[in-house]
């Protein structure tokens, strides 16, 4: 519900006084709504959008997020809430619940959606790649954003090519370095930079289909790495049920009958990446000294349709949308 302005009247908004009981709460200078409205992340980034101007615009995680990108709500792991960045051209307070920018904003970098300006995805994603808190959380943001297919690494490339010396823009060019556009959640992405910078191992392929010689699918595996046939995969919270391991034991056997070895990270192992790290390396040895006959491959069948890349998600029509990408909601 967008804010309005107090009203002495008491026809376009509350008068002062009702403004200032219980049924209505101030979302920014001058500016209120009921009370009973939830926060969601796009009640906050509407709320923000009020104070703009013209030619100014949402940007960063809240931008995306009203694109209706997924896993760009607007909190750190689920908990506290960050600010909507706002980019201003004029000398305008950032006030609580919002930050503002005053980086120069061409006109034709804004689109208006569903009556909210915001910076073109490519621009949103690429602030967010330089003001995130590390190089970690900067490779999410451009993965997640190409997971919705909002924006691909080669259209962030080109924009990352064309700026100056701003905040935050080694940041953002070490991020496309190790970018992936088919990571399936922020979880997974952080386990690929712990199996690249903690482990030391080569870079992994991601959700890759694995089939038997004879072309039957196996699985997709979170990371897989393609010479040695070390498999990784992250259990998260829906795994721990009896259920979830069942399946999670059903998939290792499978893996380990075509010869290739899984290793399995979970959420407690946040607590000691370290620890995980040295399981993660042993398996690895024991992928390297593997003999015989490889029973696996990573090549697909004729009639499977191949979706590792943001090009080819954008060439499905919606049928095809939901039939070959219903499994990344569910992984």
């Amino acid at each position: 519900m967008a804010p309005v302005r107090v009203d002495r009247a008491g026809v376009d908004g509350p008068t002062r006084g009702q403004a200032r009981g219980p049924r209505w709460r101030t979302s920014s200078r001058g500016l209120v709504v009921p009370a009973h409205v939830p926060v969601s992340s796009h009640q906050r980034t509407l709320e923000a959008s009020a104070v703009l101007a013209a030619d100014e615009a949402v940007t960063g995680w809240a931008a995306l997020d009203w694109q209706r990108a997924r896993w760009f709500d607007g909190t750190v792991d689920g908990s506290t809430l960050r600010d909507v960045p706002l980019v201003a051209r004029r000398h305008l307070w950032a006030q609580p619940g919002f930050s503002v920018s005053q980086e120069f904003l061409h006109p034709d970098e804004i689109v208006v959606v569903d009556g909210v300006p915001l910076t073109r995805a490519v621009r949103s994603v690429t602030f967010e790649m330089r003001y995130a808190e590390g190089l970690t959380a900067a490779v999410e943001a451009i993965d997640m954003a190409c997971y919705s297919d909002l924006v691909s690494l080669e259209e962030v490339s080109a924009h990352v090519a064309g700026l100056g010396p701003v905040t935050g823009i080694q940041q953002a060019r070490d991020a496309l370095g190790e970018a992936d556009e088919n990571s399936w959640s922020p979880r997974e992405t952080r386990m690929r930079g712990v199996w690249t910078r903690r482990a030391g191992l080569p870079r992994p392929l991601t959700n890759r289909p694995v089939f038997t010689l004879e072309g039957q699918h196996v699985g997709t595996p979170d990371l897989v790495d393609p010479v040695s046939g070390l498999v990784g995969l992250y259990h998260g919270d829906s795994h721990l049920s009896l259920v979830g391991a069942s399946k999670d034991n059903v998939q290792d056997a499978e893996f380990r009958a075509l010869g290739l070895e899984p290793v399995a990270m979970f959420a407690t192992d946040w607590r000691d990446i370290d620890a995980f790290a040295r399981r993660l390396c042993e398996a690895a040895t024991r992928a390297s000294a593997r003999t015989g006959v490889r029973q696996w491959t990573l090549e697909p069948p004729r009639w499977w349709t191949p979706t590792h890349t943001v090009s080819r998600r954008r060439a499905l029509d919606a049928r095809q949308r939901r039939r070959f990408l219903r499994y990344r909601d569910v992984a």
